[in-house]
């Protein structure tokens, strides 16, 4: 009997509990159901690549994140601080959930789970002020998500050069150095710790705000 109240339970609820102790309804969010700390933790404490790392660490989104924003100050240096911000929380849906999902996976999770990512997305963008992505922003912005997903799948999640051609099907040249370094120092590609990746994703969210 109790394993069947808790299922029932858990099937009624559709909130989760952040850090903060605030309440984040995934069926009817709304822009003032987490504060940026809520968002920097759950972003550094989610994985890109299923979790799965050369390194002793996997790699968080918040430091994938902060990354493609690198490469976007240095594409288009002087950028306007919304495009920036914009940048900077383009995968924030993902931390409000603590999942980013494997291309593979994608197609079995059916339009339900595309619906809430993008009702996360949205609310986001209502949170943070940002503006629509126009057809050349978001141009560029896949060029760069894309370029940091092959040197991540090289340095990061081990395959070679040859599986991200044909396996993965990305056709971005594998970038040796790391976009992050001349910033934050430390060794190349190297995973952060989730306490140094939310500390340092929630700064530059500050400093953009």
């Amino acid at each position: 009997m109790s394993g069947a109240r808790i299922s029932e339970g858990a099937a009624a609820r559709a909130w989760v509990r952040l850090p903060s102790g605030r309440r984040l309804d995934l069926l009817a969010p709304t822009p003032f159901d987490w504060t940026d700390e809520d968002l920097a933790i759950g972003l550094s404490r989610t994985f890109r690549w299923g979790g799965h790392s050369i390194w002793p660490a996997p790699l968080s989104v918040a430091q994938h994140s902060l990354a493609v924003l690198a490469l976007r100050r240095t594409a288009r240096p002087g950028a306007a601080r919304d495009a920036l911000r914009r940048e900077l929380l383009h995968d924030a849906e993902e931390g409000l959930t603590n999942f980013d999902c494997i291309s593979p996976l994608k197609p079995f999770l059916g339009e339900g789970f595309l619906r809430l990512q993008q009702r996360l997305a949205a609310v986001v963008a209502a949170r943070y002020a940002l503006p629509p992505w126009d057809e050349a922003e978001r141009k560029l912005h896949k060029k760069l998500d894309v370029a940091m997903a092959a040197a991540e799948a090289v340095h990061v999640a081990g395959w070679s050069r040859a599986e991200v051609k044909a396996t993965l099907g990305i056709r971005a040249a594998v970038m040796e150095a790391d976009p992050l370094l001349a910033e934050f120092g430390g060794t190349p590609w190297e995973p952060w710790p989730p306490e140094t990746a939310a500390e340092r994703f929630l700064t530059a969210l500050r400093g953009l705000a």
